[in-house]
């Protein structure tokens, strides 16, 4: 692209293995990282030519963001050895090859941030070295196929349309990261998340599974629990103490009272739900304490709220409390999606028992 001296040295009198991004074994090249890694750097573009499959010894292939075109080479499968494929944020576009399947050796495949329709090969989903699968921001469709891989650790497929259910055993123990979100999924994931027993992240936000959240994932050891904007009903029962600072439920059809154990979450939101009754002492005494920063309880149901309406409120706390079944005690500043109205009807509150 305009500004780029990338391929100033390259210069074809020489020996390509001291062209700026080409690594050699031998007289063989074993690694092409194409344009300027630094920060800021202008990309390449064209299109990635299919006699890059005959540098049959390659294991690295990386792309730096750029306006790269056209559709990946069916020639890729040629390439045995490849362990690294990583050509993302360019302007890649058809459907991933089902030919890289044959990439036996391949542990990393991040083809994220690009315009790549069509599903994700159920051959990609059979390579059992796949350490890190990323595809997300891309246009594909159609459902999630097996991984069997078991040293998976990362997938990340959020910003797709991809849609179905998420099938037991779909997904491997080996799992830490998995962003499933603004996707089209829908169904169940008792049956699925108490297998990943490995996570430190979880985003199945913008969805539309239905069914329990299973109460194994709120001992998770993550840091950011995102199940918000899906189909979830049921109560939201934890084993134990929740120690995951930021939990995000809204937006679902959870019912039931609120758990006295998510009083030690210091992020929770709860709103947009049909959760009843009164909100546990322990969560407002934390709240009043500053332990807990934002508490969002709006548009649910709850009939009551352990506080005095003389206190202060810390002013680190985001505390929201309207549109519920109750006169709120104390008026605090919520987000103005919550809409302007302080109380629920009383006629949806007769309506609604849980």
């Amino acid at each position: 692209m305009p500004g780029s001296t990338f391929f100033s040295s390259w210069d074809f009198t020489g020996d390509p293995c001291n062209f700026a991004g080409v690594f050699c074994s031998g007289e063989r090249v074993i690694s092409l990282n194409l344009g300027d890694p630094r920060a800021g750097a202008p990309g390449l573009s064209g299109r990635l030519d299919p006699a890059i499959g005959k540098l049959t010894q390659l294991a690295e292939l990386t792309v730096v963001p750029g306006r790269i075109m056209g559709q990946l080479p069916a020639t890729l499968s040629e390439l045995k050895s490849l362990r690294f494929l990583a050509i993302s944020r360019n302007f890649i576009s058809g459907e991933i090859p089902a030919t890289l399947n044959q990439l036996t050796e391949l542990r990393t495949l991040d083809l994220s941030y690009n315009q790549l329709s069509g599903s994700i090969p159920w051959g990609v989903g059979s390579l059992t070295a796949l350490t890190n699968v990323v595809l997300c921001h891309n246009h594909l469709n159609g459902s999630l196929p097996y991984f069997a891989s078991q040293v998976l650790t990362r997938l990340d497929l959020k910003h797709n349309s991809l849609s179905g259910l998420i099938q037991p055993g779909s997904l491997p123990s080996s799992l830490q990261y998995l962003s499933l979100s603004w996707n089209q999924f829908e169904g169940p994931v008792e049956y699925v998340l108490p297998q990943l027993t490995r996570l430190n992240y979880l985003d199945l936000s913008l969805n539309r599974f239905t069914g329990p959240i299973p109460s194994c994932v709120f001992s998770f050891p993550i840091t950011n629990l995102q199940l918000e904007r899906n189909m979830f009903t049921g109560p939201v029962q934890p084993f134990n103490e929740v120690s995951i600072p930021t939990v995000d439920l809204s937006h679902n059809m959870l019912y039931g009272e609120v758990s006295a154990l998510f009083s030690t979450v210091e992020n929770l939101y709860l709103n947009n739900n049909r959760f009843t009754g009164a909100v546990p002492t322990s969560l407002m005494d934390r709240l009043m304490a500053g332990n807990v920063q934002l508490l969002y309880l709006q548009h649910n149901f709850l009939t009551g709220v352990p506080i005095n309406p003389m206190a202060a409120i810390p002013l680190s706390t985001s505390l929201c409390l309207q549109y519920n079944c109750m006169v709120p005690p104390v008026q605090t500043p919520c987000p103005l999606e919550a809409g302007s109205q302080k109380t629920r009807p009383t006629s949806q509150c007769m309506q609604w028992k849980g």
